[in-house]
């Protein structure tokens, strides 16, 4: 039985509302606070104890944050560091190319820079060199650096660090690791095999913030002076959202801190990119992810690999300004190359079909810059682990994405262990992989299976899961501030969502080409706005524009529209459904 009774809304789904033990945890939360019974079940869903409601809301870095000292190497690594800083020796930073790469490059760069050190940046090419460390480019490096400091990346890389013997090498990475570690310094890492603590949710450039704290623990013990960290936590913020790691715990507090440092516009990369992309309001977790991320990604995906880092670590805003501009340009390109990737690789997808554990594609030519990004869209429409294969007539290049609760990471290290697969690596939430094109079928089943094993297969396509149900008059700015304070949102703690049961429509109109704005209440004298993006593309938009009088379920979440310098409340309308 669907909640309000819906289980067939106007977009095919089936409404879920709260279990028992969400109800009467939220019930304490509420008995213990004065919080909104509404905030008290989004809490309780996001697995907050009564005891710790009013906490909660404000959460504090300072008792969050984990003891660097925990995880193995990390005194090694950051002892390594600083003779490095001051032996005044050649250092290299090794970096991937995605947002978390380039984030904890330029963490990196940032705080050598405040000592006036530098460091040689090196970002492999996506097309030429592939994922991480390689055999080339790390005999170079060792030629010419005492230290060479890998970062979201090298867990894996034994081989190509075993071709960098005249160089140190330490290993700031989160990407889950074998039953070895490369023969190095140090290797960081909260996914080890041999890690016993519990940060494996961590970014890369969350290991690399730790590494830093650690650092500056080293330095002051000695009475030198340390970098304020706290103004690092905009590049963090940013790895973290980009790189979905779930927004729990010490994320959580990384990102709360971090938006606030970036809204001082103090770091010239990050606010010329911000003007790019015109953000015209506080940046917050949908920034992050959706408008500078995928900006900085494009230069590694389409791009030259090291474009990320170099804004991101600039202090000169003109330089940022060129930069901001370039990359902007790079992912006007990528998106039209997604595009027609996109429509080719769902077609394939919808005719294996999106209820089975793995929604996959693989097309001859795809460029493999964009291959993620398309798993992503698969997976968010299928909400299914999917899998996106660039093809070259000899191997293919994979990049996958994976749901809460299945763990791709392992599935693809499993193959990869098996030989099935060429080379593989990845976390929970996203992996990569090579795989020789005669073997692509099996390998895919095989994987299938995996993941059918960790219940991929029972994952529902069509559920929208709802908070509880909410009337007009007590969706109030100040609700929407408290909700806020229940965030950030995004992976591992999704947004809050309220049913609006049996709402009278007064208003309803198309804007733009497909999208849908209404004006409902219940009848009562309080009305709410509502603006639904991409209404026109299922029955949603035809079916509430001709409401002719009826009364709906309305579905959504709630956020605060600013119009000529006043505030009200607005509902980002995702659902509806026809009252009985």
């Amino acid at each position: 039985m669907g909640f309000l009774g819906v289980t067939h809304s106007l977009t095919g789904r089936c409404w879920i509302g709260p279990d028992n033990l969400t109800e009467r945890t939220a019930e304490a939360i509420a008995q213990k606070s004065d919080l909104p019974p509404s905030l008290c079940t989004v809490m309780a869903r996001l697995g907050v104890n009564p005891e710790d409601a009013e906490q909660y809301l404000e959460p504090q870095l300072r008792t969050l944050l984990p003891d660097p000292r925990g995880l193995t190497d990390m005194t090694t690594a950051s002892v390594r560091l600083l003779k490095a800083l001051n032996e005044s020796e050649k250092i290299a930073i090794f970096a991937d190319y995605d947002v978390d790469g380039a984030a904890s490059a330029a963490l990196l760069l940032t705080w050598l820079g405040s000592f006036g050190s530098s460091a040689t940046l090196y970002v492999p090419d996506r097309i030429d060199e592939g994922y991480g460390p390689n055999d080339a480019a790390m005999a170079a490096l060792a030629r010419d650096h005492d230290l060479i400091i890998c970062v979201d990346c090298g867990t894996l890389s034994h081989g190509p660090i075993s071709k960098a013997k005249a160089a140190d090498i330490i290993v700031l990475d989160h990407h889950l690791g074998s039953e070895t570690v490369p023969d190095c310094v140090a290797v960081v890492n909260p996914n080890r095999q041999d890690e016993i603590g519990d940060l494996g949710h961590l970014c890369a450039a969350s290991v690399v913030f730790l590494c830093l704290v650690e650092c500056g623990r080293l330095l002051r013990k000695v009475g030198c002076k340390a970098p304020d960290l706290m103004g690092y936590l905009d590049l963090v913020a940013l790895a973290t959202v980009a790189d979905v790691a779930p927004l729990t715990g010490v994320n959580r507090a990384f990102v709360r801190q971090g938006l606030k440092v970036m809204a001082t516009r103090s770091r010239p990369g990050l606010m010329a990119l911000a003007d790019q992309a015109k953000m015209d309001s506080a940046p917050g977790a949908n920034h992050l992810g959706f408008l500078l991320g995928p900006r900085i990604n494009a230069g590694g995906r389409i791009g030259q690999a090291d474009l990320g880092a170099r804004l991101l670590s600039t202090n000169n805003l003109e330089e940022a300004q060129k930069l901001s501009e370039y990359l902007d340009q790079l992912n006007v390109e990528r998106r039209q190359i997604e595009d027609t990737v996109r429509a080719e690789a769902f077609a394939q997808a919808q005719e294996r079909g999106f209820d089975t554990p793995l929604v996959w594609a693989a097309g001859e030519g795809w460029h493999p810059g964009v291959v993620g990004i398309v798993a992503a869209r698969l997976k968010e429409a299928a909400n299914r682990p999917a899998i996106v294969i660039s093809l070259d007539g000899k191997e293919g290049k994979g990049s996958g994405r994976s749901v809460a609760g299945i763990d791709l990471g392992a599935a693809i290290h499993n193959l990869t262990q098996q030989g099935v697969l060429l080379k593989g690596g990845g976390h929970k939430m996203a992996a990569g992989f090579t795989v020789s094109q005669p073997l692509l079928q099996p390998a895919m089943e095989k994987l299938t299976k995996l993941l059918k094993e960790q219940g991929a297969d029972k994952l529902s396509i069509f559920n929208l899961r709802l908070d509880s149900v909410l009337m007009p008059e007590a969706a109030t700015t100040d609700l929407v501030a408290q909700l806020e304070n229940a965030g950030p949102f995004g992976a591992g703690a999704p947004a809050p969502r309220f049913a609006f049961p049996s709402m009278a429509i007064s208003f309803a109109k198309r804007v733009g080409e497909n999208h849908l704005k209404i004006r409902f209440g219940d009848g009562l004298g309080t009305s709410i706005e509502a603006i639904s993006f991409g209404a026109f593309d299922t029955a949603l938009g035809p079916t509430l524009e001709r409401h002719d009088g009826r009364r709906f379920h309305l579905a959504g979440r709630l956020e605060i529209n600013k119009w000529q310098g006043k505030h009200s409340v607005q509902l980002r309308l995702e659902d509806a459904a026809l009252t009985a």
